[in-house]
Formats: structure tokens, sequence, C-alpha cells
């Protein structure tokens, strides 16, 4: 069953359950998925829709910083809530050390070396390692492999 198959089965649970909140979010990814499948004219593989998962976890994160600096602690709550069920579509995210791994390898593999090749190593990271870790992190154990 593909991503897309499981988040719409959830929506259906959520009806069932009369789960609001939970419906509310899932609805949300499922108008962010089918709007790209509607602006691009594809269908969407799940490495895609990991891609709008992780897009929308991002845009929580942020709106949750936003909503804390404000004092807005309701905001805060709903915004937490969406990002624990949002969470749940995103494949086991990897450890620093097996992040290091990765990128080391990728790095011996490309042959790179400096910061001169950051964006090369960080293409082939990011094509590999999509959704499995934060891009953030991935930026850092690059530029730590890059400068040994």
């Amino acid at each position: 069953m593909s991503l897309k198959d499981q988040i719409t089965e959830d929506m259906k649970t959520a009806m069932r359950a009369k789960d609001a909140a939970r419906l509310s979010t899932i609805r949300m990814l499922l108008a962010a998925i089918k709007q790209r499948e509607v602006d691009e004219r594809i269908v969407l593989d799940d490495a895609s829709v990991v891609a709008i998962v992780d897009k929308t976890i991002k845009q929580r994160k942020d709106s949750i910083a936003a909503f804390q600096s404000a004092g807005r602690t309701d905001l805060v709550d709903k915004e937490s809530a969406e990002l624990l069920v949002l969470q749940a579509y995103l494949p086991a995210r990897l450890s620093n050390e097996e992040v290091g791994a990765a990128v080391a390898t990728i790095v011996a593999g490309l042959g790179a070396s400096g910061p001169g090749d950051m964006g090369r190593v960080m293409a082939a990271v990011k094509a590999q390692l999509a959704g499995k870790v934060d891009m953030g992190a991935i930026s850092a154990a690059v530029k730590s492999a890059l400068s040994k």
C-alpha cells in the first residue's frame, strides 16, 4: 500500500472515529498532495509524498516557534497536535552517527574535497537520504566531512 493510500485510509478512520483534529490535519495533507499532483499533472510516488510531509512539518515547527514568541499557547497546542499526526507519516529518522557515516561514504564515492564541492555533495546526499533526516543535520554533516 502506498503512503498516499495509507493517508487516505487514515482519513477514513478519523472520520469514523469523529476525530476532528486528526481529520483536519490529514485533509490538509491530502490537499497539499492533490495540489501538487494537479499543478504538475503527475501521480506522486512515496518519496514525493514524504517530501510534502517533511515540508508541512517544517511549516508547523516554524509556526510553533512564532506562536511561542507571541505567547499564543492555544495555537501552539493546535500546531503541536498537527505535528504529531504528520510525523507518523515519515520514515524512521537516522541518528547523527548514521548520517555522518552516510555522508562520509558519499563524499568518498564522489571524490569530493573542500567547500567548493558542497553543492554536488548536498545534491547526492539529498537524493539518498530524503525524508530520513532533517536537512539542517545533513548540511552540518557535509560541512564537517568536507573540512577534513
